[in-house]
């Protein structure tokens, strides 16, 4: 029986669709199609049923899924296994981030990993929806935020703090907050994300916090862009520091109360590395994990 078969059969089941299958392994959906026709052929059984409008899988191709995909999973790893006994990464490291931390803080380092690791190709997947790892086949993802519980494994790449920033035109034309309470005053450039579209918290040297109620007439769902619009002179806006210390630092940008701590959630914020739960992790998983957290906080 062809392993590659078995691998899109896994895939399709995972992902619901000929065509998203077809479109990650770079081929025509009716290759896939086919080939998912010819592995019924050879069972006997019908393992989806197909409609001009949904793809279901049948009890039967479920039963045939479930001892399959736990086998082909160890073949995966039985071939990682023979592949690291060279001590040097090969293949494909598949991989995702969010689209502002991916151009602002890894790929910039691609020409250097490259560089190191010149036998391993990285396919980047850069996306701010939450990627499912197995049914993408994702190696290693690096999400922000707290990790929530999970059957992923994760290690902390980096800590991720927060700064409420404005253009120095901005301030110069409407002012700058003195107090944290003072902000529910202005206009701000608002994420789409439960914490920051509606508050800000703000922490004092001496511990103290408090909530701020926030608005503005401009919400976007791209970092880099509420960057933008922060230096145009359009609001203030809550952004993490490896988006805008470099802004700082020249003047693009002013940290407007920067002797608070400020986050939208929560304090203890971090850049994680999350991978799928495996008992062997690959070498050019670990190679790529490593040479991130030895180089990308040094980007700037």
């Amino acid at each position: 029986m062809d392993i590659s078969v078995l691998n899109l059969f896994v895939a399709v089941v995972r992902q619901g669709s000929f065509a998203a299958v077809a479109r990650d392994h770079n081929v025509d959906p009716s290759s896939v199609s086919r080939a998912i026709a010819s592995l019924e052929a050879e069972l006997g059984i019908r393992l989806f049923q197909r409609t001009t409008r949904k793809l279901s899988t049948t009890e039967a191709g479920i039963a045939y899924f479930e001892r399959v995909e736990s086998l082909i999973e160890e073949l995966q790893q039985a071939n990682a296994i023979a592949a690291d006994v060279s001590g040097q990464p090969k293949g494909t490291l598949r991989m995702t981030a969010s689209v502002a931390f991916g151009l602002k803080r890894i790929v910039p380092l691609l020409p250097r990993f490259e560089a190191q690791y010149p036998e391993l190709t990285v396919d980047l997947l850069l996306s701010d929806s939450v990627v499912d790892l197995l049914s993408e086949q994702v190696d290693i993802a690096v999400r922000l935020g707290l990790m929530a519980d999970s059957t992923l494994m994760a290690q902390r790449l980096m800590p991720v703090t927060y700064r409420v920033c404005a253009s120095p035109e901005y301030l110069a034309n409407k002012g700058r907050p003195q107090q944290p309470e003072e902000i529910a005053q202005h206009n701000c450039l608002l994420f789409p994300l439960a914490g920051f579209r509606s508050q800000w918290i703000f922490r004092s040297e001496d511990g103290e916090t408090c909530n701020v109620a926030v608005k503005g007439k401009i919400v976007i769902s791209n970092a880099i862009a509420l960057q933008q619009c922060a230096i145009s002179g359009m609001g203030l806006a809550l952004l993490p520091h490896w988006l805008v210390d470099s802004d700082i630092q020249t003047g693009a940008l002013v940290d407007v109360l920067p002797s608070y701590q400020v986050t939208a959630t929560d304090f203890s914020s971090s850049a994680w590395l999350v991978y799928p739960s495996r008992s062997y992790v690959p070498l050019k998983v670990r190679s790529m994990m490593n040479f991130l957290k030895e180089n990308v906080a040094s980007v700037g």
